[in-house]
């Protein structure tokens, strides 16, 4: 059974917890994390949502919910080791900025690799695929639809942040 802090619309932890599938009371807010991983020669990491997940079959960055008490730079830093096999120290992910919906308080980072494909371990039950794509192939990708609308929302409002970061390291 999975636990999540509870926060409040502030982004203060409130000392409550909450089971993972439980409906959230009005107030309540969970914390999920999300990094861009960009190679400094303008490709983006994605990876696919396996079978049996909500958004099945579509393309993401790697993330997800914070544990209980998990700040926001260990959260980041084990989904992306659990979905992908690449380590990184919680000072190597850059905030890019939060934001908050009905719910959940996002923070969304980026962090610089160059991690060959054949190099990533990909989480069964989470991930069933991976690429490495420019940002032309992610804005066919959010045409067809093989991104979902959340993950494209995202990095539409990114975009021009990651290319900074993508100049910056060519």
């Amino acid at each position: 059974m999975e636990y999540n802090d509870i926060y409040d619309a502030q982004g203060n932890l409130t000392g409550r917890t909450h089971r993972r599938g439980k409906p959230w009371k009005p107030g309540e807010y969970g914390l999920v994390v999300c990094v861009w991983v960009y190679d400094g020669q303008g490709k983006l990491l994605l990876t696919r949502r396996a079978p049996g997940k909500s958004f099945a079959g579509t393309w993401e960055n790697s993330g997800g919910a914070a544990k209980a008490g998990e700040t926001s730079r260990q959260a980041i830093a084990r989904e992306l080791f659990e979905e992908t096999g690449i380590r990184a120290e919680e000072t190597e992910f850059e905030l890019l900025g939060s934001d908050r919906d009905a719910h959940t308080l996002y923070d969304f980072y980026c962090l610089h690799r160059q991690t060959p494909v054949e190099e990533i371990v990909l989480l069964p039950g989470e991930t069933d695929g991976v690429q490495w794509v420019d940002f032309d192939t992610i804005h066919q990708m959010i045409r067809e639809k093989q991104i979902c609308r959340i993950i494209a929302n995202q990095f539409l409002r990114q975009e021009s942040m990651l290319k900074l970061k993508q100049n910056a390291q060519e």
